[in-house]
């Protein structure tokens, strides 16, 4: 038992130390040694200068100030976002991205407060490495950059026109700084939850990075390439189903007692068709499709009072004398 264990244990300790120091380079990461130690550099300023100052950032400042501050540079992004809508001839998303931008600039205090999302303008996310992605410029080897990050060499290419795109570039060198520096401080800290969990769960950081990246640039991609409609919905024979060949009701007021194909008739043949019973009781035609029980030799009998009394009327028959011969004898036999 014990060799087994030691045994087990010595594959998973190999395992973990084939991942941190570095699997094959990977066809898609040939300059895979270069990156490496770009990340490491990258890494090494991330927790001793970014990390800090972004957890001092949440700790001083309140909740919805951090959302505040967060909503406004999100604002301006919707302009770029426009712009590579445009430049993808995705024209509805553009025209949301614009509204988006007014109606937050607007009526949320320049982009403090997001009320377009809850006014149904969805969020997009866009770059102009996504733009050059769409109209089929491929991505080319994956690419650490210095400061910035992950990337690749049609999304590096990509940064100096999003650059262009972004409305603080224009700005004052004494508003535009301090905005760049906010910016990267609000982003660094609604990013430190995910940190902790790629420092706990990654064995090699910098490939759980590079596959994500990489996977979340190629959902971008796919996700904005709407151009092929929807498949349609399978068809079971539902008879009820719309465009199932099931004919409409009959409309209310026709009189025309029509069962609807495919369902079952519960109608009363008699209730609609059948005439109406004489008012004065008088037996007359039975209505179709019910039974008649009427006797054919009562029909000269006095109808049946109105008020469904049984007895017979004294009106309509008169009484008997006290003294009246019984049937068939005249009063000389007596």
């Amino acid at each position: 038992m014990k060799m087994r264990t030691a045994a087990l244990a010595l594959v998973v300790t190999s395992l973990a130390t084939g991942c941190a120091t570095g699997p094959d380079r990977k066809p898609g990461d040939p300059l895979e040694p270069m990156n490496r130690e770009i990340f490491k550099f990258n890494d090494v300023l991330d927790r001793t200068i970014a990390q800090p100052v972004a957890k001092g950032y949440q700790k001083v400042t309140p909740q919805p100030l951090r959302t505040a501050i967060s909503n406004f540079f999100s604002n301006l992004g919707d302009l770029g976002n426009a712009a590579n809508n445009l430049l993808q001839l995705k024209f509805t998303d553009a025209t949301e991205d614009i509204m988006r931008f007014a109606f937050n600039s607007t009526f949320g205090l320049g982009g403090l407060l997001d009320w377009a999302t809850p006014a149904g303008l969805p969020k997009h996310h866009q770059d102009f490495g996504l733009t050059l992605g769409h109209w089929g410029v491929p991505s080319g080897p994956y690419l650490v950059l210095p400061l910035f990050g992950p990337s690749s060499f049609r999304d590096s290419l990509g940064f100096a026109v999003d650059f262009r795109f972004n409305p603080m570039t224009y700005f004052e060198p004494a508003v535009r700084n301090p905005m760049w520096i906010a910016q990267f401080i609000s982003a660094r800290s609604d990013l430190l939850g995910a940190s902790d969990l790629l420092q706990a769960a990654a064995l090699d950081k910098y490939s759980f990075v590079r596959d994500a990246f990489t996977q979340q640039r190629q959902s971008l991609l796919r996700s904005g390439n709407k151009s092929a409609p929807p498949a349609p919905l399978p068809d079971y024979g539902d008879p009820e189903a719309p465009g199932a060949g099931v004919a409409p009701p009959a409309a209310p007021g026709d009189g025309a007692n029509k069962a609807t194909p495919g369902l079952p008739d519960y109608s009363d043949p008699g209730d609609t068709s059948a005439p109406a019973a004489p008012a004065n009781g008088a037996s007359g035609a039975a209505p179709a499709g019910v039974p008649d029980y009427t006797d054919p030799g009562d029909a000269s009998a006095p109808a049946a009072p109105a008020t469904g009394a049984s007895g017979a009327n004294p009106a309509a028959v008169p009484a008997a004398a006290p003294d009246a011969a019984p049937a068939g004898k005249t009063p000389a036999a007596q």
